[in-house]
């Protein structure tokens, strides 16, 4: 099974070995889809951590126990196409390539499918065409 975490570490957490944590005591793969951690400062990582549905619920508490803040809320990019101007800022910092444009038309094109959720378009739509949409709790 597999879950998608936003992780927000804690001024005191952010030296300490996480992810290696999750692999040996909860046999946890967590993939790294993106981080902003700084040495004695807070941060945020975005994981997508595979394993046993037992060992995810544990490896959650435990990373709750250290001090981490976790956001569980699932959410999806939106791109809002009455506001865009396709100037294809934000396929330049995708990772996933979910965000492209069509060389034909010059189009923004999005493929929801293979987004990570990351979040890194966000910011880099100069008109805020882009945002995140979280699901009901």
């Amino acid at each position: 099974m597999k879950r998608r975490l936003t992780l927000h570490f804690p001024r005191e957490a952010v030296h300490q070995p996480i992810t290696y944590r999750l692999a040996v005591d909860f046999d946890i793969a967590a993939k790294i889809l993106r981080a902003q951690i700084s040495p004695n400062q807070s941060g945020t990582m975005v994981v997508e951590l595979s394993g046993d549905i037992d060992e995810l619920t544990a490896a959650e508490a435990w990373l709750e126990s250290q001090g981490l803040g976790l956001n569980r809320a699932p959410g999806q990019i939106d791109v809002d196409h009455g506001l865009c101007v396709d100037c294809g800022l934000c396929s330049s910092v995708c990772p996933s390539g979910a965000l492209s444009l069509t060389q034909s038309a010059w189009q923004l094109q999005f493929d929801a499918q293979r987004c990570l959720v990351c979040e890194q378009c966000i910011p880099s739509c100069p008109l805020d065409a882009i945002s995140l949409v979280l699901a009901p709790p």
